[in-house]
């Protein structure tokens, strides 16, 4: 199963709380999935899979690391918009999805739809958007499991309390 899932990557960084996936197709970053501690490291494919496992392991080291790669503009107006206003979030802060909707004239539910929606999560940082009333879902995963494991272990990466 292992080989199976590392086949629809072209590397993978080795994480505290498992591993990242990385994809890449003509040129630029697809897509980052957090995988669990089974998967193994996989080495980069190319030169922009090597600089943005670079990036990643560098947040992972430091979470002042500043990303500085190109990103693809895809997403509906709406997803834009949202991701906008996470990748504004300051890391040690959060804002709730109430509060990003109310930044764009949104409803917490399409903000947490975005949000699942983010394929390139930590150079998009969905982690630092919560509910209300605890940590709220992670990565369209809100059963208290993994997913969460990993945007709890972020938040505490980043220096917010009470995660």
């Amino acid at each position: 199963m292992t080989s199976q899932v590392s086949s629809l990557f072209t590397s993978i960084v080795e994480a505290p709380f498992g591993a990242i996936g990385i994809r890449t197709e003509a040129g630029l970053l697809r897509e980052l999935v957090y995988l669990p501690p089974e998967i193994h490291a996989k080495a980069p494919q190319d030169a922009l899979n090597e600089e943005v496992a670079r990036q990643i392991e560098a947040y992972l080291a430091d979470p002042d690391f500043q990303f500085d790669l190109v990103l693809p503009q895809e997403g509906s107006v709406h997803q834009r918009k949202v991701w906008n206003v996470i990748s504004a979030i300051p890391r040690g802060e959060v804002l709730t999805y109430g509060q990003v909707a109310r930044r764009i004239g949104s409803a917490p539910r399409a903000v947490g739809q975005a949000c699942g929606s983010n394929w390139i999560p930590i150079f998009i940082p969905c982690h630092r958007v919560t509910a209300s009333a605890g940590i709220g879902g992670f990565a369209r995963h809100d059963d208290g499991g993994f997913h969460q494991g990993v945007k709890r272990w972020l938040l505490r990466h980043e220096g917010v309390p009470g995660f």
